[in-house]
């Protein structure tokens, strides 16, 4: 099975599409989009590294993200280079609004595997948006370079939407997990719709 079938499969539903101007403010801001881009990686990094150090009893999970936290810092790397050689600066990292309010949606309590599988669905939901996010930016930029390079992020983010959903299925109950998931989807549609379109965020 393709990847893309594989993510049809598994529910990549997100309920409110990007707002089409995020495009024209993130080609005006490519250098803020590269820079927010390139800490969203390191943090993608360090989430399944702290989920591998929360969660060392549930080995396939960490079997599976062991990789992904090779793979997320291998995109952070990219990142820099795409930065570096078109003369842009670093710089410090951002508040992401987006994400902390993702994880005040985050259940607090419960057993082991029911605080795992939140954490899984949060950052199956994030890797989903930053997959619609790399689409409209592989689909729009003018830039050819920058095209390739996205459209190859959004197939690497589809693929770890998809380990983030199988795995909470492996371990909660594939019901459970489908209707906490639709509450997910049904909050982020909230916060999309309450955050202001920044060029300079990829989130």
């Amino acid at each position: 099975m393709d990847w893309q079938e594989s993510t049809k499969q598994k529910m990549l539903r997100l309920q409110l599409p990007t707002d089409p101007r995020w495009v024209d403010v993130a080609k005006m801001s490519l250098e803020e989009i590269l820079v927010d881009h390139a800490y969203c990686e390191q943090k993608a990094a360090s989430s399944c590294i702290s989920l591998i150090i929360k969660f060392p009893e549930y080995d396939r999970m960490v079997d599976v993200l062991v990789p992904v936290v090779a793979e997320e810092w291998a995109h952070f790397e990219s990142v820099m280079e795409q930065i570096r050689k078109r003369g842009y600066k670093f710089g410090f990292p951002r508040k992401d609004e987006y994400v902390l309010q993702l994880q005040s949606f985050v259940r607090k309590g419960g057993s082991r595997t029911d605080q795992l599988t939140e954490h899984l669905l949060m950052n199956a939901l994030i890797e989903a948006r930053s997959c619609e996010r790399f689409k409209i930016l592989w689909k729009n930029l003018a830039d050819e370079e920058l095209k390739q390079f996205y459209h190859e992020l959004m197939i690497s983010e589809a693929g770890h939407y998809v380990n983030f959903i199988q795995l909470a299925k492996s371990y909660n109950d594939p019901g459970k997990v489908d209707q906490r998931w639709a509450e997910w989807l049904a909050f982020e549609k909230g916060v999309m719709e309450h955050l202001a379109i920044r060029g300079d965020r990829m989130h």
